[in-house]
């Protein structure tokens, strides 16, 4: 079966994040089954979704991790030529939803399995797929906290997110969270008998503007990363049901990227103080507002260090030289959280990602095939 085969039959699944994913996951399984690979289902607590983690070879220290996520961000219609859930060639390019992010190196991984079977491999190559990464990394924290009891210790993790196959070191952290504001309705000829929510929304949003302009003139700064600092960012705002109603609620959601060093939960620690230095502003003059928080998603920084084994590895498994970081964030630094050396490393461009008529080149995945045999060389 050609890479392109297994990547049509991949992106045929339509498993857009937060949806149930049993059918790509059972499809998986039973493709590993038939070239005499046994898998392990690690579900997730939501009950209708599950990672897949499976070795070949023995089951002895000094593997290598290949991991992917099958999960994708919806394919609205607009400005998609055919199906994005139906593998379309058009010249050298393979066009489809997931094609490169990153159902393309999922789909190298199980075209290469026939061949990992074939070596005799000394160390065993271990495939680790998750799910709900498009959302703040959910599922791979499952298949995580297994991996004691599913594999012995390994050099590293290569994340195969699109890297033009060059080995990135390090890469930004993330959290996401949802902010409501409830205030008091009211008529807006008499603003004094309400509690306008957006008025004290607005508050806390100017302090988070004040702040990410702290980090864009005071730092730290890594130069490694586009921009160099940790930003933060409002995305999102929803409130008001019309222009003469004072508005009872107002929910905003808020981002935080952290430069390797810096902790994606700190950067946005200062924002119940804010919102407690509002509300009492707000009952001193006989006013009454309530901040609530919601953590939406949160993942690490990935800072590999130079010496570690898994970067000589990776950069003679793809052929080309390191990258010292990118600004989109990964699994890898949950993995390397969990004490696995991880590098981001995989076929095609991020740019192409999440937009209509998303693909990856012949030439791309055929590299990335090549940099498989050669991690299963380096194996035997």
């Amino acid at each position: 079966m050609t890479v392109e085969t297994v990547l049509a039959d991949l992106v045929g699944f339509p498993s857009v994040c937060r949806t149930p994913n049993g059918a790509i996951i059972e499809h998986v399984r039973a493709y590993l089954a038939g070239h005499g690979v046994d898998s392990v289902i690690v579900p997730g607590p939501e009950g209708d979704r599950a990672n897949l983690f499976a070795t070949i070879g023995p089951k002895v220290e000094g593997g290598i991790i290949l991991s992917a996520h099958l999960d994708v961000v919806p394919a609205p219609p607009e400005g998609w030529v055919g199906d994005p859930f139906r593998l379309r060639r058009d010249g050298k390019r393979l066009i489809g939803r997931g094609a490169v992010d990153m159902k393309g190196f999922a789909a190298c991984m199980l075209a290469s399995v026939p061949a990992l079977v074939a070596k005799k491999l000394a160390r065993p190559v271990h495939i680790a797929l998750s799910y709900d990464e498009e959302v703040g990394c959910v599922g791979v924290r499952h298949l995580i906290a297994r991996l004691p009891e599913l594999c012995p210790p390994v050099i590293g993790c290569i994340v195969g997110e699109p890297s033009g196959l060059r080995p990135v070191l390090a890469h930004k952290g993330k959290i996401a969270q949802r902010v409501t504001v409830d205030g008091k309705a009211g008529h807006s000829s008499r603003t004094d008998l309400g509690d306008n929510a957006i008025h004290y929304a607005a508050g806390l949003i100017a302090a988070i503007h004040e702040e990410a302009l702290r980090h864009v003139r005071q730092g730290p700064f890594a130069e490694a990363f586009a921009p160099p600092y940790s930003t933060i960012q409002v995305g999102v705002i929803k409130g008001g049901t019309g222009i003469n109603i004072v508005p009872a609620q107002c929910v905003f959601e808020v981002e935080a990227r952290a430069i390797a060093g810096q902790e994606p939960a700190a950067l946005l620690g200062f924002l119940p103080g804010v919102a407690e230095r509002i509300a009492r502003e707000a009952a001193a003059t006989g006013h009454k507002v309530d901040f609530s928080f919601e953590t939406m998603s949160d993942y690490p920084p990935l800072a590999l260090d130079e010496s570690d084994p898994l970067v000589a590895f990776t950069e003679t498994a793809s052929g080309q030289g390191r990258q010292a970081a990118v600004s989109y964030g990964t699994e890898a630094g949950l993995f390397q959280r969990a004490g696995i050396a991880a590098i981001v490393c995989g076929p095609g461009d991020v740019d192409r990602a999440h937009k209509p008529e998303e693909y990856i080149t012949d030439a791309e995945l055929a590299g990335a095939m090549a940099m498989i045999a050669r991690v299963a060389d380096r194996l035997c």
